[in-house]
């Protein structure tokens, strides 16, 4: 029973959505589970639990926004907002009623001019948007295609058509609001409870999250929910999170509730947690098809953990000497990173990708950069330099070369 809720969560943490045509046996099972998962998902991290006859959903809603939280394909703005016109047109239409490419984009482009935005389907670049937006729908499954293809619109200067299919799934993309949008005065209010708890569980809940010996003098049943749904929402999404990139209050929440926390997510999730210096880290034991982990199947993760290795063993070994911050992270100049790249490629480049073996150490550098900075295990320091943060030194790589004699 555990592991079958425990494989339910993971589905549902990692796809938009459970469709019961696409996988009727996930959605069967979270049909039998759906009273204890949306209890749980609402007292722990305050996000809603849809089910309907066509899909579950577990509307999520993040603790803080990360860049790789982004839709992949989506290269601006326009994309987004294309996408979500794209999903307002369909929401006037009924399941399974047909219209055609040409009928879309019109209606978009003449309610866009209402509102002194233009779009020109003549330029290239404005079906580009639009064609990224609409594959982005088919991908949801809130829009099918039964001739034609987008793509080939775009390149062929809007002279084609493509004969699409609404799906009843497209009113459930975005996340629904229990009031007007425009009575959130900021961007954390958008994600900020509409709901707060009687102020009887509050004083039961700050009892319960609060260290033994501390005093009491009033209760923010507001505050208290947010903390908790925000440290819950961040630790199950984000990869790691160290205890400086928490507030002072959330901090102080993961550090003596660490326990609590270990065994609420684990129980739900199957995930191992373990208290280290640097903050409560969360792992997967096993390997997973539903989620995306570290080290990835790119490339450029091995390389990053190549580099771990070799940071690791010029640190063990006082080869290499580089200062600290006050979190702890290591400080390295773009010089230092870019001759370790260098000796690991003079090393290991016989056995590294094509790819990898040509580019110069300023783009090994870069690709290295960007890796680690959407795994949170290392940034740039916005002056030249590169900070790597402790959770990337835990992990360690080599090459192992088989016996030529076995």
């Amino acid at each position: 029973m555990q592991e079958e809720r425990q494989s339910l969560v993971a589905a549902l943490m990692n796809r938009p959505w459970i469709a019961k045509q696409r996988d009727g046996e996930m959605y069967a099972l979270a049909r039998d589970h759906y009273e204890t998962l949306r209890d749980w998902f609402h007292e722990q991290t305050g996000w809603s639990l849809i089910l309907t006859r066509h899909f579950v959903k577990l509307e999520k809603i993040p603790g803080q926004f990360q860049p790789w939280m982004a839709f992949r394909g989506f290269r601006d703005a326009r994309d987004y907002g294309l996408f979500t016109y794209g999903l307002w047109y369909l929401e006037g239409l009924g399941e399974k009623d047909q219209f055609l490419l040409s009928e879309l984009v019109e209606t978009i482009r003449e309610h866009l001019l209402g509102l002194d935005v233009a779009m020109d389907w003549a330029l290239y670049e404005h079906r580009l948007s639009m064609s990224r937006a609409l594959r982005k729908l088919r991908d949801l499954d809130v829009l099918h295609a039964v001739e034609g293809d987008e793509t080939e619109w775009a390149r062929a200067g809007g002279e084609t058509n493509v004969l699409y299919e609404a799906s009843p799934m497209a009113r459930y993309v975005l996340r629904r609001f229990s009031r007007d949008l425009m009575s959130y005065p900021t961007m954390e209010d958008l994600v900020r409870p509409d709901d707060v708890q009687p102020a009887a569980d509050a004083i039961t809940d700050a009892l319960m999250d609060t260290p033994p010996a501390s005093t009491i003098t009033s209760v923010s049943a507001g505050s208290v929910v947010t903390r908790r749904h925000q440290v819950m929402r961040r630790l199950l999404e984000e990869p790691v999170v160290y205890d400086w990139q928490w507030t002072e209050e959330e901090r102080r929440y993961v550090q003596t509730q660490r326990a609590s926390l270990i065994d609420r997510i684990g129980q739900a999730t199957g995930l191992t947690g373990r208290r280290f210096r640097e903050g409560l880290l969360f792992t997967w034991p096993d390997l997973s098809s539903e989620t995306e982990l570290f080290p990835t199947q790119a490339a450029i993760s091995d390389l990053v953990m190549l580099f771990a290795g070799e940071l690791r063993r010029a640190l063990r070994e006082g080869r290499a000497h580089y200062e600290r911050d006050e979190q702890y992270n290591l400080l390295l100049t773009r010089s230092e990173l870019e001759a370790l790249l260098v000796r690991l490629r003079t090393r290991y480049g016989e056995y590294w990708s094509k790819e990898h073996r040509e580019k110069t150490s300023r783009q090994l550098a870069d690709d290295l950069l960007t890796h680690v900075t959407e795994w949170n295990l290392g940034a740039a320091d916005g002056l030249g330099g590169v900070r790597l943060f402790p959770a990337l030194l835990r992990w360690n790589a080599d090459y192992q070369w088989e016996d030529e004699h076995a």
